[in-house]
């Protein structure tokens, strides 16, 4: 457990024997009829996951006598294993991870078990403490037309964009920043200005024998993290939203038939994306959202655009990141005219993500992880994971004293998350994401390795992606 969060993990449990006290009939009475039942998970391995594994989990054990034995894998393993047992309906999992992206199309599917509905029809597992009402806006993602709930949110975070305060406030690079540039340095605002700082840092690493570029890029060349990286975060600072695909308009993706995923505003996107490559350390093109974690927290680069998940850890856990106390947090530089489409209803700056978890259909054990569902969706078990890993997901959370000292550590991250959270936004809601991404990807990999340009690749990428919504009846 990293150094930082030792005290923390200790502090929740006492948080949770104090909630479990509280309401040890609900608690023990609900879990008798399940006693010595064990219910299975899946989700990726990142900080809130294993809080779960390691904190909530045993607490809830405790509280219930309910076993759960919770498996945190890659996210390619994590999505493989979630998918297959569905579609077999095996039963393997009682609970499986549901990223914001993958909602739509599971509940298109029929995957889910409708939470809302259970606990109306069983409303001796209702807890008193559980109440989808004190969740953020977030678990609006993961609600049907209905407004009834298929999941229990367990993280949200914002992709933002960290700078090293340290470099940013260097007198002499202050000064040769300026002389070179004509403006002061600071955090970035437009898209030129992140490419000046990022040909800056990179040439003062060279200059000062340093392991020290400008950027990082998300740009592995064969993960879909890279994909993701260009149209959840670097498109829309552009103006590119719902990955130039219009719902609206027959699923149009070129711009010959009304879409925008070749279009202007994405070519020029793509073009300056791939060119920050060139300000990026070597293992760029083999990063996805964790290596870009590790380089930033490395010292190995000046600013990035970083999953806010690892916010906590990069920022203030000393025996991992190398920039303890010298991490900034910002919004994302844009393009003209798109704050303004942002307030107008019509884009979004960024990345809102997150995940549930969720109970498939074929799970064995619904009751008895419907328990387990609701006692980590207590505000009471929210502010230790809040501070072990930075996510929120309840608004009360936002106002307990420990994250928000937290925060100021953070440099303000969750008052950022709070704020300024409605200027992002998760993944468009299309039940053909991963068929679309995956016969897409194949020509921005080529565009990476410099086998096509920016504009080959989203030409040749708008026409598979109306080739694959023709076939799976989306386009008529």
């Amino acid at each position: 457990m990293r150094k930082f969060a030792a005290s923390t993990a200790l502090t929740a449990i006492a948080m949770m024997v104090g909630a479990s006290t509280a309401h040890a009939d609900f608690w023990s009475d609900a879990g008798k009829a399940y006693e010595g039942v064990t219910i299975r998970g899946v989700s990726e391995s990142t900080p809130p996951s294993n809080y779960v594994k390691d904190v909530l989990a045993p607490a809830f054990t405790e509280a219930t006598g309910i076993k759960v034995e919770f498996e945190a894998t890659s996210w390619d393993q994590m999505y493989d294993k979630a998918i297959k047992d569905m579609e077999a309906n095996t039963g393997i999992y009682d609970f499986v991870y549901i990223e914001q992206d993958i909602v739509y199309s599971y509940l298109s599917r029929d995957f889910l078990v409708d939470l809302t509905k259970a606990l109306a029809d069983n409303p001796d597992l209702k807890a008193p403490t559980f109440n989808f009402d004190e969740f953020t806006s977030f678990i609006d993602y993961f609600k049907n037309d209905d407004g009834d709930v298929f999941g229990v949110p367990m993280e949200a975070f914002v992709k933002i964009y960290l700078y090293r305060k340290d470099l940013f406030g260097d007198q002499e690079a202050k000064d040769a920043f300026k002389a070179k540039y004509g403006y002061d340095l600071a955090p970035a605002i437009t898209h030129q200005q992140y490419k000046d700082i990022a040909d800056f840092f990179t040439q003062w690493g060279k200059d000062h024998d340093m392991e020290l570029w400008g950027t990082t890029v998300q740009a592995h060349s064969g993960h879909p993290a890279s994909w993701y990286e260009f149209f959840e975060s670097w498109g829309p600072t552009f103006g590119v939203y719902n990955w130039g695909i219009d719902a609206s308009n027959n699923y149009a993706a070129s711009v010959a038939n009304g879409g925008s995923m070749n279009g202007p505003k994405a070519k020029e996107a793509l073009a300056y994306w791939l060119d920050l490559l060139n300000d990026a350390p070597p293992e760029a093109t083999q990063s996805t959202w964790d290596e870009v974690a590790a380089t930033f927290a490395a010292g190995r680069a000046a600013q990035g655009l970083v999953y806010g998940e690892n916010a906590a850890w990069i920022a203030a856990d000393d025996t991992k990141s190398n920039v303890v106390g010298n991490v900034g947090v910002a919004l994302p530089p844009l393009s003209d005219g798109v704050m303004a489409e942002v307030e107008g209803g019509t884009g979004y700056i960024g990345y809102y993500d997150g995940g549930a978890f969720g109970i498939p259909h074929s799970s064995k054990n619904k009751e008895a992880t419907l328990l387990f569902l609701q006692y980590i969706g207590q505000d009471e078990v929210q502010p230790g994971w809040a501070i072990a890993a930075p996510r929120i997901t309840h608004t009360a959370t936002y106002a307990d004293p420990d994250v928000m000292k937290m925060d100021a550590e953070l440099d303000g991250y969750y008052t950022l998350l709070k704020d300024k959270g409605p200027l992002f936004a998760g993944a468009p809601p299309y039940p053909f994401h991963a068929q679309v991404r995956e016969a897409t990807a194949p020509f921005f990999y080529e565009a990476i390795i410099g086998q096509l340009t920016a504009d080959e690749a989203l030409d040749k990428m708008a026409e598979a992606a109306e080739a694959e919504l023709t076939k799976l009846g989306y386009r008529k």
